[in-house]
């Protein structure tokens, strides 16, 4: 396991060191030049993958920062609209999903008008990664047993921290914490 605590995630080589799945993200994402169409929306990767806690139906998600989505939407037609299951949905004016699969495994680019590094979805990843260099591999695998009985990532982290009310809301209030007191907070629940 590989420390990420100080990764630039915006520089997807820390994918060709990584697990299987993480080495094939990479090569999906060379091949395909998914960040590469995707420049202008500053794509961040987030989710399981880079972090390794992924299991065999995670997906690889990628963050963008939209102005114009009806541009967005064009792009993301004409550059991956050839791949199995493309699909768009629009969930609000200002949120845009797009999912598709590349070498079995499926892509979601996330597109709205937060900066990528203030979205959720980065925000989620970046505490989470935390947790996990803090508490270490048995606490990583017990989130990954969590999600291959079917817990959600962010529920998985909740039930092991027994953390109360929305899962997700409720990890992100960990940012707050300094490593010491979120150590100090995991093993009084111990």
């Amino acid at each position: 396991m590989i420390n990420t605590s100080k990764r630039n995630w915006k520089d997807i080589s820390y994918l060709k060191e990584g697990n299987s799945k993480q080495r094939k993200t990479y090569e999906i994402l060379i091949n395909t030049q998914i960040l590469d169409v995707l420049k202008n929306y500053t794509p961040i990767i987030v989710g399981t993958i880079p972090i390794d806690i992924d299991v065999e139906n995670s997906d690889l998600d990628i963050v963008c920062k939209v102005e114009d989505f009806n541009m967005f939407e064009n792009i993301l037609k004409s550059n991956f609209e050839r791949y199995d299951c493309f699909k768009i949905t629009n969930y609000e004016y200002d949120i845009l999903v797009c999912n598709f699969i590349v070498n079995n495994i499926e892509i979601e680019i996330y597109g709205s008008k937060i900066d990528t590094e203030k979205s959720n979805g980065y925000r989620h990843m970046i505490i989470e990664d935390r947790l996990l260099n803090l508490y270490g591999d048995d606490f990583r695998k017990e989130v990954i047993n969590l999600k291959i009985n079917g817990l959600k990532t962010e529920p998985s982290f909740a039930k092991i921290l027994n953390l109360k009310g929305n899962p997700y809301d409720e990890l992100l209030k960990l940012e707050r914490y300094s490593d010491m007191e979120l150590i100090s907070k995991y093993k009084k629940i111990r």
